[in-house]
């Protein structure tokens, strides 16, 4: 049920066994509460997946969001301890329009309300989200909150109003100068080793992982490639980073506005200085972008889902990609530009993929170094594998510079 603050009717119209989401601009929307009981806020944003609810809702670029599904049924395969992609749940809150009552998979180990609750994540069920998501296309994401339980009443027991909720989502900070990677990122390096048939055998590659708000399967897919993977803050120096002997350097996806990232931007133009191969996914190709004098802009609702087109400009081919992210590179699509950082310095670079469905840009290459980006998630999980040769092109690139290196070491 979709209120408007303007309608005399609206306090009266929800009362303490309720939820109810409050957005920015007045809309409400009144349904039951759904996990933890309570209040929370945050950018209220979509994701379009049919499958995947569990690795959305513990992906870290999901922090500070409220998460709306646009697939109406959630919570029916339940929960299971193989299927994170970290250690928690990072979205800041969660809509869904119809929760299971029941759980039925052979792999679940309890069900996403119990996980909800015992992480204290306030969640809000039985709206329409159908009409919340083609709101929030029209008029942009943009800052909510959740209220349900004794966050819904004063100390007397009386229902609060719409207007003193507001003022509670109008008092968040905004999504764009958030700077939140220092939220996610790992506080302590650890290490992936090579896996499957590389498992026990000396490592093809040694990457050097910074956690922006890495995805657990990112190493994974690394790892089983042959990498060692070493997993480091981001608070980590380049003196550490080459102490690591890497043999190339990786930066993940993460939340927040990458105009912030400046110590970040700073670390990868070392990086990039010293000859590393590069590989950056989400906003770690955002930094590629700044890093090479590129600017950065809020999308309007952004890309939330498993299912974006992508175009892959070097082959000509269509992917069907996983995206998260609110934030995009602004560089132009066409041919290869000198970088505008130090007037050329990085040398020439190209937009490699761009959305097909807004041509919003979803890659950069360098011409004269060795480092590429994407903005969509290759390890796609749960989500579909067109883009897992992202990370073939990775450990090549790594292991030509490698062996040109000491080519000419020799020589």
């Amino acid at each position: 049920m979709s209120l408007n603050e303007s309608e005399p009717t609206a306090v009266g119209s929800y009362d303490a066994t309720n939820a109810v989401l409050v957005l920015e601009d007045g809309q409400v929307y009144v349904g039951q509460p759904y996990g933890a009981a309570g209040e929370t806020f945050g950018e209220i944003v979509f994701a379009t997946g049919m499958t995947g609810y569990q690795e959305t809702l513990t992906d870290p670029s999901y922090d500070r969001q409220i998460v709306v599904q646009t697939f109406p049924h959630i919570g029916d395969t339940g929960v299971n301890r193989e299927d994170p992609e970290s250690s928690r749940i990072w979205v800041s809150g969660y809509v869904v329009r119809d929760p299971s009552p029941v759980v039925s998979n052979w792999r679940a180990t309890g069900s996403l309300d119990d996980d909800l609750q015992e992480q204290n994540i306030v969640g809000i069920c039985d709206i329409d989200t159908r009409k919340l998501v083609r709101h929030l296309r029209s008029a942009g994401v943009m800052r909510a909150g959740i209220f349900s339980g004794t966050a819904l009443t004063d100390e007397a027991g009386k229902v609060l109003p719409v207007a003193e909720l507001l003022a509670k989502v109008a008092a968040q900070p905004t999504m764009s100068g958030s700077n939140l990677g220092p939220e996610v990122s790992t506080k302590e390096m650890y290490t992936v080793e090579p896996i499957g048939e590389f498992e026990g055998k000396d490592p093809l590659a040694t990457v050097v992982a910074v956690d922006l708000g890495i995805k657990a399967m990112t190493p994974h897919r690394l790892a089983e490639r042959g990498c060692r993977v070493h997993v480091v803050p981001m608070t980590t120096t380049f003196e550490q980073i080459e102490a690591l002997n890497p043999t190339g350097v990786f930066f993940s996806n993460g939340p927040g506005d990458p105009s912030t990232a400046d110590d970040t931007v700073a670390l990868l133009r070392q990086v990039l200085d010293a000859g590393y191969p590069f590989f950056g996914i989400c906003f770690g190709n955002q930094i590629l972008g700044r890093a090479l004098g590129f600017g950065t802009y809020k999308l309007k609702f952004g890309h939330r889902g498993i299912n974006q087109p992508v175009k892959d400009l070097t082959t000509g081919k269509v992917e069907v990609t996983a995206h998260n992210h609110g934030f995009a590179v602004d560089a132009p699509i066409g041919d290869p530009v000198v970088t505008p950082y130090d007037n050329g310095h990085y040398g020439k670079a190209r937009v490699s993929h761009v959305d097909l469905n807004d041509d919003v840009v979803e890659g950069l290459e360098c011409i004269d170094i060795p480092a590429f980006s994407v903005q969509y998630h290759p390890e796609a999980a749960a989500g579909p594998h067109d883009a897992s040769y992202l990370f073939d092109r990775f450990v090549d690139l790594m292991l030509n510079h490698k062996d040109s290196k000491e080519g000419s070491v020799n020589a």
